[in-house]
């Protein structure tokens, strides 16, 4: 069985008076995700999640920690992949969600701040639905 490493970000902003997390509609699809992507060879996980939140939501964050690793098996043109990935909860710090480079416009129709304490059930992957539910609990316990 194949194996896949990516890695992806929980970024949280307060907007409104309360918490809100960055989510982005993947190309062609109409489900509201979390940015992530494959981990290049020889970049660290973290970097990696930080890389793709700039590239799939246009907005960049400090990283605070990481939420923990989700583990799944899909198929791919017949071939059975088990796929970790590894979030990291990211406190927003600049940028304008859906300010996309052109070279990455292509993989997200849309990008959205949803009410974190929504994205547990707004989010369509469980993995995903359970690092925000994590990233809640954080912050209930210790604001950024």
């Amino acid at each position: 069985m194949r194996r896949e490493l990516s890695a992806g970000g929980v970024v949280v902003r307060r907007l409104r008076g309360g918490w809100r997390v960055a989510a982005i509609q993947p190309g062609g699809k109409d489900v509201w995700a979390l940015p992530k992507g494959l981990i290049a060879h020889g970049e660290d996980p973290a970097e990696t999640a930080a890389r793709e939140v700039r590239e799939e939501t246009g907005v960049e964050g400090r990283l605070v920690e990481k939420l923990g690793d989700v583990r799944y098996v899909y198929t791919w043109r017949g071939e059975r992949v088990f796929k970790v990935v590894s979030f990291y909860l990211f406190r927003y710090v600049r940028g304008r969600l859906g300010d996309i480079p052109p070279e990455h416009a292509h993989e997200v129709d849309a990008t959205r701040w949803l009410p974190l304490a929504d994205a547990p059930r707004l989010l369509a992957y469980k993995g995903e639905r359970e690092m925000a539910g994590r990233a809640a609990e954080l912050l209930a316990e210790q604001p950024l």
